[in-house]
């Protein structure tokens, strides 16, 4: 996992610059079904959540953020400690219903940092082949990207000034982490 001490030790030296963060293992749980389904309407009565049918956007309420990531699948996040009670309400809300889905905590596979501050999008755009500026990933928008050659799920945060979550695989947090720290001295 990411060193917390060193983030916030860069986070300190560049001035207000940037913010790096390791989160808490957050609720992670993968769903898979058709978009527009019963089940769907299902999952959003259950959680007073929608499902995002935009590509690559998010959705939020309270705590919970829904991510697109695909025509037929979505990650819904919410706090750490929080996946056994999610995947069951997920459950509980499809049971008995006909629509083919697939529902899977997914929680200790990707591990989360969070980047914010005014430099955070020049931090990540040195490592990340997507177009970043504002007009082109706005807030409450997602992606599967790169970062450094590491696989993540990149999430521009609903709120303008909340920053990015990369979630990445686990076994790749520790080299995500120190990439964004030897990328970040320049802003240091």
């Amino acid at each position: 996992m990411a060193d917390p001490a060193l983030l916030a030790a860069a986070t300190r030296s560049s001035g207000g610059a940037l913010r790096l963060a390791a989160l808490r293992f957050p609720a992670q749980i993968d769903v898979r079904l058709a978009a527009g389904s019963a089940a769907a309407d299902a999952i959003t009565l259950a959680l007073g959540l929608p499902l995002p049918v935009e590509p690559n956007t998010t959705t939020a309420t309270g705590r919970l953020t829904a991510l697109w990531l695909g025509p037929d699948e979505w990650l819904v996040v919410g706090p750490p400690d929080t996946e056994q009670d999610l995947e069951s309400r997920i459950r509980a809300a499809v049971a008995g219903g006909d629509d083919p889905l697939s529902v899977t905590d997914v929680s200790a596979q990707r591990a989360a940092l969070l980047v914010s501050g005014p430099r955070a999008r020049d931090l990540l755009a040195h490592g990340c082949p997507l177009d970043l500026h504002p007009r082109a990933f706005a807030p409450g928008h997602c992606a599967r990207t790169t970062l450094a050659r590491a696989h993540i799920v990149l999430v521009a945060r609903a709120r303008p000034r909340a920053g990015f979550w990369l979630l990445v695989r686990s076994s790749y947090a520790r080299y995500v982490t120190d990439w964004l720290l030897d990328a970040a001295t320049e802003y240091v």
